[in-house]
């Protein structure tokens, strides 16, 4: 698109060698001099990145055509340089090993073109011999056995632009070609797609048929939503006619926009990242989940899952983002799992909770209140749990001591934090949180299923243990006791709170580094200050001293 291509054309065409199919990519672009083309065709090449470039390594050509295909031939024309040119290169898997090479050797030509007449002549930049020599294997190798059949590719080229064909495609382990161009004349599948009018459950037929799961076999609906914009003028033609493309965001219903931003890019623009969420159209029919990031314009990962969970939760959530702050895998069909990365599905995990959470009941899921807390105390503090045998009721009653329960609910939330949802390292406050505190007798925590025999040992092995591990063992009792009353949504709340607050820790420590960081830098700063005010006063000094001796010279 910036050396002005407004058409890519891909189709399926016939090796005339052979008779077998081929695959053309064709654009209508700038292409490539002879020397763009040997760095494109070259293995080894790093090309640097660029603010708006999608790959690291070069444009994708080489991983890309030999993951379809054994064999590809490209021919590119260019107005740039010293002249209009066009070039045919060759990268051919059986090339190489029907002739033994043990180097990647890649044969190409180069001609001279006349834009008035449309000659070509040959450019024989290292010699004729040379260029004899990468020729013949150009028309041995190819689908092509003459020059001229070589050259009669550049007729539906134009003035620029580039045409590559792929042939000897790959075949799966039975003998199927991997590219099914036979089940729909307008599209290129991949052989073995399910065929969902084959389905005879509606719901399984209409999640095969959504984009989600289509896009896998489909390079048509691949296509459409490949790139997250596109000019209007450029289009994408595949098997003669144009792809429509197509907004995944234009799918979700009750929409929201999210706004993140990593630490590390709090002040740039390029790392903030606006996630569009919603249900997908057709939930909870669909149960279709995930996020479509797209680097730099293009899609990397399409509804990547970010919940693992069996039960129903995040049913029907996807969203729709561009994250430039991370690094697509060379084949562009991931991202390398960096910290960055590991962030950002953090937090796209719990937008997807959140978002849940608060809109699950739109698409028909009952909402589930938070269950009140129940005004008894807790179960380990009741009379039938303290009360085992009436010559130990005298012995443990005198010492025990329980605060009334005053737990809150949704609306209405006690002032204390239950135990259950403050960090592990804190212990109940005493008579705050509805519980004995945590200097009681350890016997007072026996649950009352213990014999009279068992609380009997277990009393004499408290008298002798240390009071910092007794009183860190009858915290932890005290946790597991409330952990067991507590509903499946606190737990989960608990354990979410619990994740945030470890967020929030990792954050605090990375602040503190950083204002460590400053601080050094300002000391710096400071002595440079300093060392620039001394040299500016020695050198004031020396201008002083030096004004007398040049008016005594005149």
């Amino acid at each position: 698109i910036k050396t002005g291509a407004t058409r890519i054309v891909v189709d399926k065409i016939v090796n005339k060698r052979n008779g077998s199919p081929a695959l053309l990519v064709q654009d209508d672009g700038g292409g490539m001099d002879p020397d763009s083309m040997r760095r494109c065709m070259s293995f080894g090449f790093s090309d640097k990145q660029s603010g708006s470039s999608i790959g690291q390594y070069g444009n994708g050509f080489k991983t890309s055509t030999m993951r379809l295909g054994a064999d590809a031939i490209v021919f590119s024309r260019c107005m740039k340089g010293s002249g209009p040119t066009q070039s045919v290169g060759l990268l051919s898997y059986t090339f190489l090993a029907e002739t033994g090479q043990k180097d990647v050797v890649v044969p190409m030509v180069d001609y001279k073109y006349d834009l008035l007449t449309g000659d070509a002549i040959q450019y024989e930049r290292h010699g004729a011999d040379q260029f004899c020599s990468n020729l013949s294997v150009l028309l041995k190798w190819s689908p092509f056995a003459t020059e001229e059949d070589l050259m009669g590719n550049f007729s539906d080229i134009g003035p620029h632009g580039t045409k590559i064909i792929v042939f000897n495609l790959w075949s799966n382990d039975d003998g199927v070609l991997e590219l099914d161009f036979d089940t729909k004349e307008e599209d290129i599948m991949i052989s073995g797609a399910p065929n969902p009018a084959e389905t005879t459950n509606a719901v399984k037929r209409t999640n095969e048929n959504h984009l989600s799961n289509q896009l896998r076999y489909s390079l048509r609906v691949y296509a459409s939503v490949l790139y997250l914009q596109l000019p209007g003028y450029f289009k994408i033609i595949l098997r003669g006619q144009e792809v429509q493309r197509h907004s995944i965001a234009t799918d979700l219903i009750y929409r929201q926009a999210v706004s993140y931003t990593p630490l590390e890019f709090l002040r740039k623009k390029e790392g903030e990242v606006v996630t569009s969420i919603g249900f997908l159209n057709g939930a909870p029919t669909i149960s279709v989940h995930g996020f479509n990031i797209y680097h730099r314009n293009r899609l990397i990962l399409p509804f990547h899952r970010v919940l693992s969970s069996a039960s129903s939760k995040g049913r029907g959530v996807a969203g729709v983002l561009e994250a430039n702050f991370i690094k697509p895998t060379h084949d562009k069909q991931d991202f390398e799992k960096s910290q960055l990365y590991q962030k950002l599905i953090i937090r796209l995990k719990d937008m997807t909770t959140e978002y849940w959470d608060l809109h699950s009941h739109l698409i028909g899921y009952q909402k589930k209140p938070r269950a009140s807390v129940s005004p008894t105390p807790p179960g380990m503090l009741t009379a039938s749990d303290t009360i085992a045998e009436p010559s130990e009721r005298n012995a443990v009653g005198a010492g025990l001591s329980v605060a009334p329960w005053r737990g809150g609910t949704r609306d209405h939330p006690a002032s204390a934090i239950p135990i259950a949802f403050a960090p592990p390292h804190l212990s109940v406050p005493a008579g705050t949180s509805g519980h004995a505190p945590c200097s009681m007798p350890a016997a007072q925590m026996v649950p009352a299923t213990d014999s009279a025999e068992t609380r009997k040992r277990r009393n004499e092995d408290d008298v002798q243990m240390d009071p910092c591990k007794r009183q860190a063992i009858q915290s932890l009792e005290v946790d597991n006791q409330i952990c067991q009353r507590m509903t499946e949504r606190d737990l989960n709340e608990f354990e979410h709170l619990k994740f945030e607050n470890q967020q929030l820790h990792e954050e605090c420590l990375e602040l503190e580094v950083a204002e460590k960081e400053l601080l050094l830098k300002e000391q710096q700063l400071r002595l440079q200050i300093q060392q620039a005010e001394a040299q500016y006063k020695s050198l004031l000094n020396e201008y002083i001293s030096a004004t007398p001796v040049r008016t005594h010279m005149r």
